[in-house]
């Protein structure tokens, strides 16, 4: 390691074992590595469907670096977007992509093992469930390009455990782990990362649109605006609203370009600085955090959060959106495993890393705020809401 780093909360299901239950579990650890059992259970009608899913499990963990190679080679063969248009034969695609036909074909059906392709009549492939979101949605492909550098960054784990932050990773987001990253960086980096950054971010916009109302706010100040994919989409939801941006100044200078092309100049006005060392604007009754908190260490959070209270007026209102721990709740009911990607990549990346809502939550109190809140939304593993008000 070449720089502290934070340690992560305990998952609740942690702080819920008891003795007795650890005493089950042993048991019943012990139970699971006997033959015997396992031979019963393949007999047994009632157990056979457990066995069975828990194999298809451990299957898919020892085959998931496989099935994310298939996804990316259709993805720089193109095969979504080409499928969606019209469905196509192993000739026919073998043709276009200049890939041997027997070579190919082992792609293909493995895109349809997964659910990316599908068969169709006359011999032909078509996209399937999973293809159609790859075909039509920019920000999926990006991402999946561009987890290519953490695959690359993990293929000794162990190593990566040892020297984190020295990778591809981590020079791809200068900003995580240089404080001076503006000053020293290259300026196509940063228009590197926020292009990235705009691409995958439209589920995240649809989220905070969708759950959030903004009716009764006159003024947002948006920090870590990045290109303004958020900011402009928000000013063509909200026309009311007067818009803030603040971020890096390379950086704003690409979200300035963006909002002159999109017609919306003289509804934003451009603040450049870093929180780590300037203020933050006033003015905005409303500030948004969306995809920042995690990047940075609980020390760098809780300074942002303390600005964010200065900055907003009695009554002024904090709206914070990103991913977090997927603890499950009546917000989110659903499972966990997304955890596992985003603590290492988050690893990968620099100095962040994934914090639950009640850990925010926590951070937003101590930074001054009131009436610190979750906001139901469809989609958490896009990214979970969370509303702080600054008290009158």
């Amino acid at each position: 390691m070449t720089q502290p780093m934070d340690l992560t909360s305990v998952p609740y299901a942690f702080r819920d074992v008891t003795s007795w239950r650890d005493r089950l579990l042993q048991r019943l650890e012990r139970l699971y590595a006997s033959p015997a059992l396992y031979q019963w259970s393949l007999k047994n009608p009632l157990t056979r469907w457990i066995v069975r899913r828990r194999t298809q499990k451990l299957f898919d963990l020892m085959s998931g670096f496989v099935y994310t190679q298939v996804m990316l080679g259709c993805l720089r063969l193109d095969l979504f977007k080409q499928l969606h248009q019209a469905p196509a034969d192993l000739q026919q695609i073998a043709k276009r992509v200049k890939v041997p036909e027997p070579v190919l074909q082992r792609l293909l059906l493995s895109a349809v093992s997964l659910g990316l392709l599908e068969c169709r009549s006359q011999s032909r492939f078509g996209l399937g469930p999973l293809g159609v979101p790859l075909a039509v949605h920019e920000g999926i492909g990006a991402m999946i390009e561009h987890n290519h550098l953490l695959y690359c960054d993990m293929q000794d784990p162990i190593g990566f455990l040892q020297n984190a932050w020295q990778g591809g990773m981590a020079e791809y987001w200068p900003y995580a782990h240089d404080a001076q990253a503006a000053e020293r960086v290259a300026s196509e980096k940063f228009q590197r990362y926020s292009d990235l950054m705009a691409a995958s971010q439209g589920f995240v916009v649809q989220e905070i649109l969708s759950s959030y109302s903004f009716a009764d706010h006159r003024c947002v100040l948006d920090v870590g605006a990045g290109k303004g994919r958020f900011t402009s989409e928000l000013a063509v939801h909200a026309p009311h609203l007067q818009l803030k941006l603040f971020d890096l100044p390379p950086v704003l200078e690409l979200a300035g370009a963006n909002f002159k092309a999109k017609g919306l100049s003289d509804r934003a006005s451009l603040h450049p600085g870093n929180f780590l060392h300037d203020a933050l604007p006033q003015g905005a009754d409303l500030v948004t955090l969306v995809r920042v908190a995690h990047d940075h260490p609980d020390e760098v959070v809780k300074q942002l959060l303390q600005k964010i209270h200065a900055a907003l007026p009695p009554g002024g209102v904090l709206l914070l959106a990103e991913p977090m721990a997927q603890t499950r709740s009546e917000f989110n009911p659903g499972a966990t495993q997304t955890d596992a990607y985003f603590h290492f990549y988050l690893l990968a990346m620099g100095a962040g890393r994934l914090r639950t809502p009640e850990e925010l939550m926590r951070l937003m109190t101590q930074a001054g705020f009131a009436d610190v809140q979750r906001v139901n939304n469809t989609m958490p593993i896009h990214a979970q809401l969370l509303l702080g008000l600054k008290s009158k």
